[in-house]
């Protein structure tokens, strides 16, 4: 039995919680999320608290995680989510282009990336920029693609990594060493 599936989802003003057709869609001031109730569970809204509940099947429902998703959509519309990059190297930058981020990394071009809708990237200085966005997978999943373009590296830790991070280093060669 999941200890966070039994509590309940708090629904602060402003935000509304609606369920049918078997989607739970929660509308706020920072937009609209929808998520498919998970099979097994049962969501129900009441009394400015969404409960999740499980039906009584032999094999356990991931009730818990579906209260999980509740939580994170009512806290992305209302407050949303952020993640912040580092870019780390001897002219090593990023800047915008309208809606689009230029990463110039170490490649012989530029590299350019497209969020998806619903994200919003800004670059606070040219070595640092912030991912935010009202939805919590998307959010984590664009700030990794971002990444990926240039992950750190073990030797001299160049690339782009999350905010506060650590990369673990490797020493180099050893020099002079002949038998």
């Amino acid at each position: 039995m999941s200890r966070v599936g039994k509590s309940p989802v708090p629904i602060p003003s402003g935000v509304s919680v609606a369920v049918a057709d078997g989607l739970v869609r929660v509308k706020g001031p920072h937009g609209e999320l929808s998520t498919p109730i998970l099979t097994g569970t049962e969501v129900v809204v009441e009394n400015g608290v969404a409960r999740v509940s499980s039906e009584k099947l032999r094999r356990n429902p991931p009730f818990g995680t579906m209260r999980a998703h509740i939580a994170n959509m009512v806290t992305g519309v209302t407050s949303g989510f952020s993640k912040t990059l580092e870019i780390v190297g001897t002219g090593y930058r990023a800047s915008m282009e309208g809606k689009k981020l230029v990463l110039q990394v170490g490649f012989s071009h530029p590299v350019t990336f497209d969020p998806p809708a619903g994200i919003t990237i800004k670059v606070e200085n040219p070595t640092r920029l912030a991912v935010s966005g009202a939805d919590k997978g998307l959010v984590g999943q664009v700030a990794a693609n971002i990444r990926a373009v240039r992950p750190p590296e073990p030797y001299k830790g160049k690339g782009i990594k999350y905010e506060g991070e650590y990369v673990r280093r490797k020493a180099g060669k050893a020099a002079g060493a002949a038998t």
